[in-house]
């Protein structure tokens, strides 16, 4: 398990962030990402939650519309990463899967892909 402040996580979020292609973030519009632990005992036990409009099924957004919300759960992955560097390819690929169920992927598509 991997020991991170809550502040060098959430740099460690944003750097991973901001290092994704140009090409896979630059539709990504009304989207809040946040990090939580996911409460002991919630099953299944997750790296990650998009909840949302995916953009395949998504009408126009409507006046007072909470933006969608791409959570990332600290907890579960600091307890599945032995180091920082997996701590971190953990954090691109959780993010990567998450912002592909915004472009409206399923889990089978992301598997295929390797963002799952």
């Amino acid at each position: 398990m991997v020991e991170i402040s809550d502040d060098d996580f959430a740099r460690l979020v944003s750097d991973v962030f901001d290092a994704l292609p140009d090409d896979m973030v630059r539709g990504l519009e009304n989207v809040g990402i946040v990090i939580e632990d996911q409460p002991v005992g919630q099953r299944p036990r997750l790296f990650g939650l998009y909840r949302g409009h995916p953009l395949t099924r998504r009408g126009v957004y409507g006046f007072g519309e909470l933006p969608d919300r791409i959570t990332l759960y600290k907890n579960n992955m600091r307890e599945h990463s032995a180091d920082l560097d997996a701590l971190r390819v953990r954090v691109h690929i959780t993010l990567v899967h998450e912002i592909g169920h915004y472009f409206g992927l399923d889990d089978d598509r992301l598997r295929e892909l390797g963002w799952a």
